[in-house]
């Protein structure tokens, strides 16, 4: 009776139980004030009742096993039904078995099963393979939870928190759901993080505390989700490493909420505000961590907010032709369409985000970790480049760049040496700050040792120890120097001991500066019959083997050099002038006057009165890894010089010929009895002294005031470099006695060939056109030095009878008569390009020709004719020579000043004509 009296008294309690659904039991728990104690944790004090009431509820707890059956076929109105019911042997009442009886009208709904599935593999291999959960809003209604305004205040903060351990690893609870718009099934709502919302009825403090944690439930999901997808393999090893501290973070963070659940189940007094207090640090973390990821994703246009940086995709290029040239297939995965934010760009992003909290104590301690972990493969690679001169990049992270496909064999037809200006280069935009101010000290660091390394010079392959790991190492910048100079030191040992540099460089002066000559005049004149034909016509074969016999030949300098072998002879048919001005852009004297140079698409036409003289021109052939400082490009720099002082040379011995005729030449030595002759002898013998002052001098200023002082500078800048390098440096030390580097010593190379071409004067339009003209005078004038003899000889009667002149003794006379006999009856003549003087010259030898010498007016016009050509001569050369003048002593005020010797030494070629001194605008026009 007692149990039935209790059981009459109470038909809630047991109308309750009996009635709920089995997925319902913590709403069913909770309606209870009571039960929402923690009872599952073994606390004795859970729940406290007397004897009688835990029989009864043990009897009570089997009948409700049984209706526990049935209880998903009972349908909610049928609650308030009368029911029917049956009394057990103990006298308690109880639910008749009806619903055992399966109803014919009404079929059996399916259980709701959700079942979890494995995703796909991606190029993350850490990445979560485990499906995404249903939304709790597609949960059937009979496993709803009660409605929380139904619930007590404690109860509420129970469910609450019991959600908000669930939520904290991106779990709905029953009562903290996803908010409305959030898909969980797109990967961009995944990486922004969910928004959530609270069921209607929580009391609004709870509600406040709530909202205020929920954003940590946020950071971790899209945190959970950053690491999956910059964990994929085309964001490189920096954000692998990144993914790796914040998922070691992301486990700590599990670890937490794994002992605020302990904490939950077993005390009491865990409140919601203790988990508010609980939790404040790792929240400030995880607003810190989401903040990163954040900027990351932004840079990476992976959010809607994409950035409006412009990005660079260069190096995606370069990186899909290098997998092309090296038989890789342009399949979409290698062809990407926006630069992705890696390498250098994240660690830069860490630091400048390190340096903007640094007034954070715990945020800086977590960016400064985050930093140190992201950055361990960075200086492997770093550590790679620096001390064994190897790329390991398959990520194309790493600031040094590199082209597999361009090797060093192509130096020899390269003239733009892509081995060393383009195989290894700089990302300038991928550069950590930590590196900016050292990235020219890393990136010729590994430049030596590449070299060193195919050369065998050095062993690379030694290992260095103590190498830091992290860019906050108090060794890091010791370590970037103490490798750049053992580099350094390395690759100049190998050049100055090895490969003979200093005697490289002297063997170039001795073929290219002419330095000695006496082998090359030699050569000259053994090939004199070969080099007079046209270029078309020269055999260069036969001129090779001359050269080889000269410089074989016992007594000359040139015959101890050891590389004398790599010495070649080449035909040049472009002008030396059309040369220069190919590769150069030079502006002239007036203010916006530019020379423009030719295009490289339009060939360059050959000089048709090109001869061998003018087309001779050398090659060298300099082995890996001299060519490296002599390289193409420095070669021709050489070749435009030696073409120059062979063409001044070459001019010097014809005009030392015409010297020796008119000194020798019975013709010219005759003293005529007409006076005008002798005054026209002497004005021709004036203008060939002046033209030959002018070759010598400017022949003189080029090889003692411009070749030689330069080349004794660059070779003072080897000798200094060369003692300031002593040998057995060990590997790895600082060396204080570097002053010099090896990209140094090639810039002084180039350097002091670029001052050589400046100061010779071809590196500028207006003087290559001034000194062009006047070499084409002076080389038309020593042409015609023996029509000049044989029109002399027809303009003196004297020569010209067939009687004995009055001044002529017999002997004389005689050997004049057989020289004349000895004369071929023809003669052909050198022509030059057409003008005024040829023309001039032209019409005087009709003239003569025509006027004949029989008669003395006949003899005073071709007199007069020849003084009209030699004034021309003398007018073209004194007026060219005073405009190069006025040029040199311009560009000697503003650009060079050694000009200026060159002035007062080629001066005195033009005293004492009308021509001297500063000329009018009209007439510096050439």
């Amino acid at each position: 009776m007692g149990t039935s009296a209790m059981s009459d008294g109470n038909p809630g309690i047991f109308r309750a139980d009996a009635s709920r659904p089995p997925d319902s039991k913590p709403s069913s728990r909770y309606a209870d004030p009571a039960a929402h104690k923690r009872s599952t944790s073994g606390n004795p004090n859970a729940r406290s009742t007397n004897s009688s009431f835990e029989e009864r509820r043990t009897e009570r707890h089997q009948v409700t096993t049984r209706e526990t059956l049935i209880s998903r076929t009972r349908s909610p109105p049928r609650r308030n039904a009368a029911p029917e019911k049956s009394t057990t042997a103990d006298g308690l009442k109880q639910w008749a078995p009806e619903p055992r009886v399966p109803s014919q009208d009404k079929p059996t709904p399916s259980p709701w099963e959700p079942a979890a599935t494995l995703l796909p593999h991606t190029t993350a291999p850490l990445a979560c393979r485990i499906s995404i959960p249903p939304l709790a809003s597609s949960a059937p209604q009979s496993v709803q939870p009660t409605a929380l305004h139904e619930l007590s205040l404690e109860a509420q903060e129970a469910v609450i928190i019991e959600d908000l351990l669930f939520v904290f690893m991106g779990y709905e609870g029953q009562y903290i759901r996803f908010a409305k718009g959030y898909d969980p099934f797109e990967e961009r709502d995944r990486l922004s993080g969910p928004a959530w919302r609270i069921l209607p009825g929580l009391d609004p403090s709870l509600q406040d505390l709530t909202q205020s944690m929920l954003r940590m439930a946020t950071h971790h999901t899209a945190l959970e989700t950053f690491v999956d997808v910059q964990g994929r393999d085309e964001f490189g090893s920096i954000n692998h490493a990144l993914c790796a501290s914040i998922r070691k973070l992301l486990h700590e963070y599990l670890v937490m909420i794994a002992q605020l659940e302990t904490q939950f189940l077993t005390d009491d007094a865990f409140t919601l505000h203790v988990l508010n207090v609980h939790v404040l640090p790792t929240s400030h973390m995880m607003f810190q961590l989401y903040a990163l990821a954040h900027e990351l994703l932004k840079r990476n246009a992976l959010l809607d907010d994409e950035t409006d940086e412009s990005s660079d995709s260069n190096d995606d290029f370069d990186h899909i032709l290098e997998q092309l040239r090296e038989g890789g297939e342009l399949v979409p995965g290698n062809m990407t369409g926006k630069k992705i934010c890696k390498g250098g760009v994240v660690l830069g992003l860490l630091t400048k985000r390190l340096e903007s909290m640094s007034g954070d104590p715990a945020a800086r301690a977590l960016l400064t970790s985050l930093l140190r972990d992201a950055s361990r493969p960075y200086m492997t690679m770093l550590n790679e480049w620096l001390h064994h001169g190897a790329i390991n990049d398959p990520h194309s992270e790493f600031l040094i760049k590199e082209q597999r496909s361009i090797r060093r064999e192509r130096l020899q037809q390269d003239y733009t040496d892509e081995y060393w200006e383009r195989r290894y280069t700089v990302r300038d935009h991928d550069i950590p700050p930590q590196l900016e101010g050292v990235k020219d000290k890393v990136l010729l660091a590994g430049k030596y040792l590449n070299v060193v390394r195919e050369c065998g010079g050095v062993d690379v392959s030694l290992q260095v120890k103590d190498m830091p790991t992290s860019f906050d190492d108090n060794h890091f910048l010791d370590n970037v120097n103490n490798a750049y100079a053992h580099a350094n030191e390395s690759l100049m040992r190998l050049l100055l001991t090895a490969h003979a540099l200093p005697a490289r460089l002297q063997s170039l002066k001795h073929y290219f500066f002419l330095d000695p000559s006496d082998y090359f005049s030699y050569f000259l004149e053994l090939g004199a019959s070969e080099l007079r034909k046209p270029v078309k016509a020269v055999n260069t074969a036969k001129l090779q083997s001359l050269l080889d016999l000269v410089l074989r030949q016992p007594g000359s300098i040139v015959s101890l050099d050891p590389f004398k072998e790599d010495v070649q002879v080449e035909m040049n048919e472009i002008t030396l002038t059309k040369s220069l001005q190919r590769v150069v852009n030079i502006t002239g004297i007036e203010h916006g006057e530019t020379l423009q140079p030719l295009a490289s698409n339009q060939p360059l036409e050959s000089d048709k009165n090109a001869n061998g003289f003018t087309s001779l021109q050398l090659d060298y052939a300099v082995p890996f890894p001299v060519s490296l400082v002599i390289s193409r490009k420095t070669v021709w720099r050489y070749q435009a010089l030696f073409r120059y002082l062979l063409s001044l040379r070459y001019l010097e011995s014809q005009l030392s010929t015409t010297w020796q005729t008119h000194t020798g030449g019975f013709v010219w030595a005759h003293k005529s009895s007409i006076r005008n002759l002798e005054i026209w002898k002497r004005r021709v013998w004036t203008l060939r002294a002046r033209m030959l002052v002018f070759v010598q001098q400017l022949l003189y200023f080029c090889t003692a005031e411009v070749i030689e002082p330069n080349w004794q500078s660059l070779m003072a800048r080897l000798r200094s470099r060369e003692d300031a390098a002593p040998d057995g440096t060990p590997s790895g030390s600082t060396t204080t006695g570097v002053t010099r580097t090896v990209d140094q010593l090639m810039q002084d190379h180039v350097d002091f060939l670029d001052t050589c071409l400046k100061e010779c004067m071809l590196t500028n339009s207006k003087l290559l056109r001034i000194h062009s003209k006047l070499m084409q005078t002076c080389t038309v004038f020593a042409t015609y030095t023996n029509w000049l003899s044989r029109e002399l000889e027809k303009a003196d009667p004297d020569l010209s009878g067939a009687t004995q002149p009055p001044n002529m003794t017999a002997d004389q006379w005689r050997h004049f008569q057989s020289i004349r006999t000895q004369r071929p009856t023809t003669t052909t003549t050198t022509t030059t390009d057409t003008s005024a003087t040829a023309t001039a010259t032209s019409a005087a030898a009709a003239a003569a020709a025509a006027a004949g010498d029989a008669s003395q007016e006949a003899a005073d016009a071709r007199i007069a004719e020849l003084f009209d050509v030699m004034r021309k001569w003398e007018t073209n050369f004194s007026r060219h020579l005073q405009i190069l003048l006025d040029a040199l002593n311009h560009y000697a005020a503003t650009e060079t000043v050694v000009l200026l010797s060159l002035c007062a030494r080629l001066s005195t070629a033009n005293q004492g004509t009308e021509y001297a001194g500063l000329r009018s605008e009209e007439d510096g026009v050439v």
